[in-house]
């Protein structure tokens, strides 16, 4: 399940669980292009929740729609990650690290209000 919730003017909210194959893939990067349409200097809010590695057919969705994705992650500043699995959360901030003009920071599950705070500061 991927289900993406405008959160404000400049907000996303994400949730993630499950396992995703090429139709899930393809309906949530839709609905993420239409949803941060005239969003600037964005934020977003991910929720991970029992993570399974995408299908091959996910992963290649994704990976053809990437200059759209890049372009589209030019809209935001900042990204909280809720996971609660550490490698999720590593990965999360090394992406971020990779993406010039986004940070990104990584919270437990447990520590939704520390992200919301960050987010606002």
């Amino acid at each position: 399940m991927f289900t993406i919730t405008p959160h404000g003017p400049n907000r996303l909210d994400i949730a993630l669980s499950g396992k995703l194959d090429r139709e899930g893939m393809t309906a949530a990067l839709d609905d993420l292009v239409v949803k941060a349409e005239g969003i600037e200097h964005g934020r977003m809010l991910y929720r991970i929740d029992d993570f399974h590695l995408p299908s091959l057919g996910a992963i290649g969705v994704e990976l053809m729609r990437m200059p759209k994705l890049l372009k589209l992650v030019g809209r935001f500043d900042k990204a909280a990650v809720l996971a609660d699995q550490g490698w999720l959360k590593k990965i999360s901030e090394i992406e971020g690290a990779l993406i010039p003009g986004l940070e990104i920071k990584a919270f437990g599950l447990d520590e939704a209000d520390a992200a919301e705070a960050w987010l606002t500061a």
